[in-house]
């Protein structure tokens, strides 16, 4: 973990004995989430279906295992839901459906998870725990194809998926109920995120982590057209640190964060470092797949001062100092998530 030392120090009185649920506890942010919050001294518990092809996996808080309380269940089961948001303080709401081509050719599933799961949480807080504060995990992929860049809040949203325009949905549904209910909301737009403990068998959910493998296998990495698009890239303890950040901060509820990294790669050069910090890999230049070409939105590069002004959070981990952290973990336990 290279979260700071003093950053715990910091808020660890705020989140001592805080009762915190996470939807998504078992998958990429949020086992790194849940790994945090317990060094906070939070009594964290975890939710997650463990569904197939996701990123839900009982190693990733192999750390902590015996320090939360954690349930099998799935955020589309009212009954376990309403159970499950009693006596909390926060709730981190992560779970979702997240590939964007699957959205795409399944847009039902989609649908299901991304706003019916949405809905059942924010239900159950208004009926069982109105005083609960809620963080929302949004995506960038809520504005689709960007009409100035850097890309701030107040920027208009078209998406290019279904799975944008559920997740677009399912952040307005929690300010809705933060206005009507006052169930404390804030929603983060996550950027594209890297780091340990993402899923590493298949490249649906999270591309820059898929082609990590990819170089470490010394396989071969496509890249689509000139890969001239500009990313941001955070690493995920940054990512964790803006969830603990805007859920302790009075001045975020009801508003909505864009994460950025303040220094965008081009997606061929994204490669080009990870195929060095591997060691290992090639790349090919290939032509666009009418799939892909279809939901691409081009250059995307955030404006985060918003978050940054309200709550001070600004990236701390360089692009290669978390690509290195990323290629030890992975090669520490290769076994578990390579071959699993």
């Amino acid at each position: 973990m290279l979260i700071k030392d003093d950053f715990f120090e910091k808020y660890s009185d705020f989140y001592r004995g805080k009762k915190i649920l996470i939807t998504g506890g078992l998958g990429f942010l949020g086992s790194n989430l849940a790994i945090a919050l317990v060094k906070l001294g939070a009594e964290v518990t975890i939710q997650d279906a463990l569904l197939e092809l996701y990123g839900g996996n009982t190693f990733n808080i192999e750390p902590i295992k015996d320090k939360v309380e954690l349930h099998i269940s799935d955020i589309r089961d009212e009954a376990s839901v309403n159970w499950l948001v009693k006596g909390k303080d926060l709730i981190f709401h992560i779970a979702a459906q997240t590939s964007h081509v699957d959205s795409m050719t399944d847009p039902f599933s989609d649908l299901d998870m991304n706003c019916r799961g949405s809905l059942i949480l924010l239900e159950a807080c208004r009926r069982f725990n109105p005083a609960a504060g809620i963080v929302y995990c949004g995506t960038r992929g809520q504005y689709g194809r960007l009409e100035h860049i850097p890309v701030s809040e107040d920027h208009r949203m078209n998406p290019t998926d279904i799975y944008g325009v559920n997740k677009m949905a399912a952040e307005m549904y929690h300010f809705i109920y933060h206005r009507v209910h006052n169930i404390r909301s804030v929603s983060l737009r996550v950027n594209n995120t890297y780091g340990p403990r993402h899923q590493m068998k298949h490249g649906k959910y999270g591309i820059l982590n898929w082609f990590i493998r990819l170089a470490m296998d010394n396989g071969t990495i496509k890249v689509f057209g000139e890969g001239s698009q500009m990313r941001d890239y955070n690493y995920v303890d940054d990512v964790t640190r803006a969830f603990i950040m805007s859920a302790a901060c009075d001045e975020a509820w009801g508003k909505a964060f864009n994460l950025g990294s303040g220094k965008p790669v081009a997606f061929i050069d994204m490669v080009r470092i990870i195929l060095s910090s591997a060691g290992s890999g090639k790349m090919e230049q290939v032509p666009w797949p009418k799939d892909r070409a279809d939901i691409e939105v081009g250059d995307y590069i955030a404006d985060f001062n918003l978050i940054e002004k309200v709550c001070g959070w600004k990236p701390e981990v360089m692009f290669d100092q978390g690509l290195k952290e990323t290629v030890e973990f992975y090669n520490k336990h290769r076994e578990i998530y390579f071959n699993a």
